[in-house]
């Protein structure tokens, strides 16, 4: 039986934004460039990697535990927006693709800096 009053990690909006980067690079990868399959599949695993730390880290009950998946998380956001800019040096990336995913990689990076930051004030 579930618990109505239980928050899930699907319901945090930093979550949904990392989930949502990931799937239009997804479909913008998938839609627009067939090459080099190593560089494809590091900018997805990366980006997908955000999300999934966020919803590991939302589990956690301890302090460290809950910074430790927080800072993967932001580890994974700096890697993606590391390939964001080479892809957008190599043209693979218009403008709009750019800014659009950049933008949403700068909002989920500030989130999780506020959540770290509010955690170690804490402790």
């Amino acid at each position: 039986m579930e618990n109505k009053n239980k928050k899930w990690f699907e319901l945090l909006f930093i979550r949904e934004e990392a989930k949502n980067l990931f799937l239009r690079l997804h479909k913008e990868i998938s839609n627009n460039w067939n090459k080099d399959y190593f560089f494809k599949d590091q900018i997805l695993r990366a980006s997908l990697s955000i999300s999934n730390n966020i919803a590991e880290w939302y589990e956690r009950k301890w302090n460290k535990e809950f910074i430790r998946f927080l800072n993967i998380a932001n580890w994974s956001v700096w890697e993606t927006r590391n390939m964001l800019i080479i892809w957008k040096e190599l043209n693979i990336f218009n403008e709009n693709q750019f800014n659009r995913n950049l933008e949403s990689v700068n909002k989920i990076s500030g989130w999780i800096y506020k959540l770290i930051k509010n955690k170690t004030e804490k402790s």
